[in-house]
Formats: C-alpha cells, structure tokens, sequence
C-alpha cells in the first residue's frame, strides 16, 4: 500500500460542506466516488479538515492508502478525468506511511474577501458583499488582539470542542481599492472560527464595537459577547504546511535515515 496525498482546489457553492453525508453532494463525496473508480474499490481519504456550506479551498489537502502500482503524481491526472467542473486536484504525490492530512498540520492559512464596492452579482458566491462602510484602519487594530496563543471559546462554533486553544501567528487585512482580504496564519482553527472573527471586525468597523473590544471578547470565553457569524461564501481555505520528512515517501526517509 501506498500513501498518496493530494492538494485540491474547488468551488464550494453548490456543495453541502466538505464531509460525506447520505444523499448529498459533497466535497468528500465527489473525490471518494471518483477515487473508487480510479481503484477499482470503495476507498476513504482523510482531510486536513472540514469546510462549511459555500466555504472554498485553494490548497485543501487529503490523503488516502492505495494498492495500485501508480506513481503518486499520476493521481491528479486521473482524479481530474474524472472529477466535477468545480473540483480539480492540483498535485499529487506519495508520502511517508505515517503521513496524515489532519493531525501533522502544522500551519494553516485562511483568506476572507469582503468587497465594499459596487454589488457585482456574478462574484456573489466568491466575495462577501458589505453595504456600509467600515473603518479599516479600527479593524486592523483590532486583529492584533488575536495575534498569539489564546483559548479562542468565544470565536468557537461547536460548544464540545474540547481544546479551545489556538495560535495565531499572522491577521492581516489588505485593501485593494475597497477589496478587503483578511488573511490568518495560526497553527488551527475552530468550527466556524474565521467566520464569527469576521462578523465581530465587521462590528468594529461599524463602530458598533471598539478595536480593544476583541481582548475583552477572548478573555470572556463566551460565544455570546462575540459578533455574528458572517457569511460563508467569502471564505477560502488557502493551504496547509506540513513537517518535509513526511512528504518523502517512507523508503526514502530509510535510506536518509
């Protein structure tokens, strides 16, 4: 058996989330049916983790164990043969046999795009759309706050998360004529995590609440004194980062080691 990891891209509009449900179109759903085709088998892929309804991926990545005699590169071929219109597998390759998409991790990176410009219905389902205006600058102050380690329990969406604690290591807001892009650099992310921060810095630039406000909110560990949760369609899952020794395939990591 052959690990294989995958880096895949897609359009999460017409998708009810990532993970595989009964009777619905789903992300998992789509890459499994392919990838049985391509097997000759029912086979199971693992995520770095989990998307939401209307949530898009630029470097979403999964693994899964393979019996056939193929190069791991010559998955993306196969899978993008295969697969819908709005998935498409950027690169392939096989890994160490211990590697796994979800616990080795290490960093993630998430975009949120918010437009303060003219409502343009053909980027409705790519771009959050805000019809008043915000103080950027008040919103930059305040995404400092998260910077560091922090119990994030107020920005969490799922109440049985157990461990709530999260590293930030990055919140940046870059405005390219009133085209907003929120990116964040931490070491893991929360059940809607990005999205309630999102609709709590939209508070902020509303005036509706104060940059130093996001402190008092983290150390409250209380969703409730958190903002809303904004909208799905302007968030993008843009990579994950892993430890090199398990991108090498186990033989290789053997014969270095």
């Amino acid at each position: 058996m052959k690990r294989i990891r995958c880096i895949v891209m897609y359009d999460g509009t017409h998708f009810n989330g990532y993970q595989r449900q009964p009777g619905q179109r789903t992300i998992q759903g789509e890459i499994e049916a392919a990838l049985e085709k391509i097997c000759k088998m029912p086979v199971t892929i693992h995520s770095s983790g989990r998307t939401d309804t209307g949530v898009h991926a630029k470097g979403q990545v999964f693994h899964f164990d393979s019996h056939l005699k193929m190069d791991g590169s010559q998955y993306m071929r196969a899978f993008n043969a295969i697969l819908p219109a709005d998935i498409y597998v950027l690169e392939s390759q096989q890994v160490h046999d211990e590697f796994h998409a979800r616990y080795h991790g290490k960093i993630k990176e998430y975009h949120y795009r918010l437009s303060l410009n003219t409502y343009n219905p053909l980027n409705r389902n790519y771009v959050y759309y805000h019809r008043r205006l915000l103080n950027i600058e008040s919103m930059r102050e305040a995404m400092t706050y998260l910077l560091g380690t922090h119990d994030f329990t107020s920005f969490c969406g799922n109440p049985d998360e157990v461990d709530k604690v999260r590293t930030i290591y990055q919140a940046e807001l870059i405005n390219e004529d009133g085209e907003l892009t929120f990116c964040f650099v931490g070491n893991g992310f929360l059940r809607y995590m990005i999205r309630i921060i999102m609709g709590t810095l939209i508070q902020i630039g509303e005036g509706r609440k104060q940059p130093v406000d996001i402190k008092k909110i983290i150390e409250a560990k209380n969703r409730e004194v958190a903002g809303y949760t904004a909208k799905p369609q302007g968030l993008y899952l843009q990579s994950v980062k892993y430890p090199h020794e398990l991108l090498q395939p186990s033989e290789i990591h053997k014969e270095y080691c």
